[in-house]
């Protein structure tokens, strides 16, 4: 690609998390591995329920004096409100700055360069993503390159079997391994305790993981909230579109099963094919723990 693309993406905020305690407060709670990082430098990481689902998820980035958490912006109080919870007698302090900086994806040669006076950070789940920019509202006219809408964004991330909390799967109800955070680098397994690290290590070293997102092509257009059915049951819904591809969180196993017999699974009028390379990493999985003493 020759021209630079900039996708805004309003349906983002950002949360400043600063104090002299910020990085161990973070790290003490998050999947990710925040220590050790750079200015500049961005993580992706989730906040669980202490039974071990995804509350939020955003990206974290470094700044000089603490954080910015890249997050969904009609989530950004609640999230407030979560952390502060932990706070006890830590010294940090939360603010919502989704008025002060918008956030914006990037790709092509110029991305890394396409804002002024803010970040830009290469997206830490899958570099083919391309970049991502925190920018101060006040220069959004600074912002370099041919500005596209979001759905363009969404496009490469329906391509790269990318989920995004609260349109692929339901926060506060879906594991770190059912939304591929140990695929797309989300989670830290060597790194101490978080909130709900317990199920997050039991799932990662005794568990088959039986539903994912994973990606999906129909025959027809695809439909955000569509189920799919194999027969009378339901396996997934139908999350992020684009045409006739689309992300689903699903019964991978149930669907592995299904190819192996040739069975079609149906969202609506399309009949559905499932991604080969996911069934074959559950194909894989299963048959681990199954010579697995």
């Amino acid at each position: 690609m020759s021209t630079t693309v900039v996708a805004p993406l309003a349906r983002r905020g950002a949360v400043s998390l600063t104090g002299p305690d910020a990085v161990d407060f973070l790290d003490n709670l998050v999947t990710n591995d925040v220590t050790g990082m750079s200015a500049g430098e961005a993580r992706f990481a989730g906040l669980l329920t202490p039974q071990g689902k995804i509350l939020f998820e955003f990206f974290a980035l470094r700044t000089s004096d603490g954080w910015l958490l890249d997050t969904l912006a009609d989530r950004s109080a609640d999230l407030i409100k979560r952390l502060t919870m932990y706070k006890l007698r830590a010294k940090i302090t939360l603010a919502d700055v989704a008025d002060q900086y918008g956030i914006a994806a990037a790709w092509g040669p110029a991305a890394p360069a396409a804002v002024h006076g803010g970040w830009s950070y290469l997206d830490p789940r899958d570099a083919e993503l391309g970049w991502r920019l925190i920018f101060p509202r006040a220069q959004r006219a600074s912002l370099s390159g041919e500005v596209v809408p979001a759905e363009m964004y969404d496009e490469r991330r329906v391509a790269l079997g990318i989920a995004e909390g609260g349109l692929d799967y339901v926060l506060g109800d879906t594991f770190p391994h059912e939304a591929n955070y140990d695929r797309i680098h989300g989670v830290s397994f060597t790194k101490g305790c978080f909130v709900g690290q317990e199920v997050v290590s039991r799932m990662q070293n005794r568990t088959l993981v039986r539903k994912r997102v994973t990606m999906i092509t129909g025959t027809e257009p695809l439909a955000t909230g569509t189920e799919i059915r194999l027969g009378a049951a339901a396996l997934g819904t139908v999350g992020s579109v684009a045409g006739p591809h689309g992300l689903a969180l699903l019964r991978i196993d149930r669907a592995a099963e299904a190819a192996d017999k040739g069975e079609p699974l149906v969202a609506g009028t399309s009949t559905i094919t499932v991604d080969a390379a996911s069934l074959d990493c559950y194909r894989a999985s299963a048959a681990a723990r199954a010579s697995t003493p």
